[in-house]
């Protein structure tokens, strides 16, 4: 079992940032990939950025650039640092942990960008 916590989310306006946190506790050296996925209105949900256990990083499209995530050594946090952020990244950002075919999910945390 891998239980994930998020926090950090909040408002932001447009071209400000906001920086996530996700703890991370249970059977941690099982995780074979940590990520954010997010998910807004009207639109499917969308996988963010992840970092694998050899600290590989991938982003999607929308966010390459603007948006960094990175995790402490001991895999028990997992940061995903957002900058000039748009309307468009308002969502409900996801914390994910892969542990070989199955993903757990945490709660999630409200991202709203408004001015």
């Amino acid at each position: 079992q891998v239980q994930l916590v998020e926090s950090g989310g909040g408002l932001a306006q447009p071209g400000g940032s906001l920086r996530l946190s996700c703890a991370v506790s249970g059977r941690i050296n099982s995780i074979d990939v940590l990520g954010w996925a997010r998910l807004a209105t009207g639109k499917q949900r969308e996988l963010v950025a992840h970092i694998t256990s050899d600290g590989r990083t991938n982003y999607a499209d929308s966010v390459k650039g603007r948006f960094t995530i990175s995790r402490d050594d001991a895999k028990t946090t997992v940061t995903l640092q957002m900058d000039s952020l748009g309307p468009e990244d308002t969502a409900v950002y996801y914390c994910s942990a892969v542990v070989r075919t199955y993903s757990y999910w945490g709660q999630g945390t409200q991202v709203t960008v408004s001015s």
